[in-house]
């Protein structure tokens, strides 16, 4: 039977009926904050292309990490950018790397939040790429090395594990890296920190704003032999398969916005936590368009998280974050 017995308004008739049939929310608990650290003193520095998204100096970032706990945040993707770059970025695998020392540091402020430990080279190589270079031997083209970079890819997750970090999260696309990483955090003795996988990273545009960030632009060619490409989707199943299979723990689809279907896929294909990265050129459109007074920010957002929910995401790594603690707090 259809109209006038079925009536799907019935369901929508006040705020109350409302908020029974709801099928998904968005929580405080849901959504992790990135933070972007540094070396020097006093820094708080805004990054232009992210407004309210700003570098931290160890000897600042107290202030953000108190506001993030105060609003019931409960855990951090910690990104770190150097003062020193080399081909094979032997900064992001010493003890005394800036993530590394961020990372003691905020444990110290608070031990209870959780540290996800962003796991690459891209913003400690001078070449701007996430593993080391090698060059044809017919043609000298350059291109990443795939499975010497894992051996340095396992260390800066050893060593930020040993740092104190809660869940490593590598983001390199190489090719075998989770099982690398599960292998070496397990032979030193790390066998419970969890992998968050970036399984479906593509090679997208909408990262922008955020290689000005983590001063991470390639210096030259692009990430496309080893990113994925944005026309595929069959090909998501084939690099979340080879996660599940080498001990992830997580998997993330990167960006988010463009590509819910892949949450999607991901969500009726594999039984892992789904993980959706809101990412910095998603965050900046929506900031640029508030500041304009075009569209309705807090709307905006919420209306998005809730879509990234909807396709399947348990957790959303976003630079909104603080702001959406505060809106569920007002609201």
């Amino acid at each position: 039977m259809s109209f006038p017995t079925v009536r799907n308004r019935r369901l929508r008739g006040n705020a109350a009926i409302r908020n029974l049939v709801r099928e998904n929310q968005v929580t405080v608990h849901d959504v992790v904050q990135p933070i972007f650290v540094t070396h020097g003193t006093n820094v708080k520095s805004e990054i232009a292309s992210m407004p309210g998204v700003y570098h931290f100096s160890l000897d600042r970032v107290k202030e953000e990490i108190d506001e993030i706990t105060q609003l019931g945040i409960q855990a951090i993707l910690l990104f770190g950018v150097p003062d020193y770059k080399d081909p094979t970025g032997t900064s992001a695998y010493m003890d005394d790397g800036i993530v590394q020392q961020a990372t003691r540091f905020i444990k110290e402020l608070n031990p209870n939040l959780l540290i996800i430990a962003d796991t690459c080279l891209c913003q400690f190589t001078d070449t701007g790429h996430c593993g080391v270079i090698h060059h044809h031997p017919v043609t000298g083209a350059a291109d990443v090395a795939n499975d010497p970079s894992l051996e340095l890819l396992v260390r800066t997750a050893v060593s930020q594990a040993k740092a104190g970090a809660d869940i490593i999260a590598p983001s390199n696309m190489m090719d075998g890296y989770v099982h690398a990483i599960r292998s070496g955090l397990d032979e030193a003795g790390f066998e419970n920190t969890p992998i968050m996988a970036y399984s479906v990273k593509y090679a997208s545009a909408y990262y922008g704003p955020f290689r000005d960030a983590a001063h991470s632009t390639p210096q030259f060619g692009d990430r496309k032999t080893y990113q994925m490409d944005p026309a595929n989707g069959r090909e998501a199943l084939r690099e979340a398969e080879s996660d599940v299979s080498e001990g992830a723990d997580f998997l993330m689809v990167k960006p988010a916005l463009a590509y819910m279907d892949i949450i999607r896929m991901l969500k009726d294909n594999f039984d892992l936590p789904v993980v959706a990265y809101n990412v910095s050129a998603e965050y900046a459109m929506v900031k640029a368009a508030a500041s304009q007074g075009w569209i309705n920010e807090e709307a905006i957002v919420m209306e998005t998280m809730l879509s990234f929910k909807r396709a399947g995401a348990d957790i959303i790594l976003t630079y909104f974050a603080k702001d959406i603690a505060r809106y569920l707090k007002n609201s």
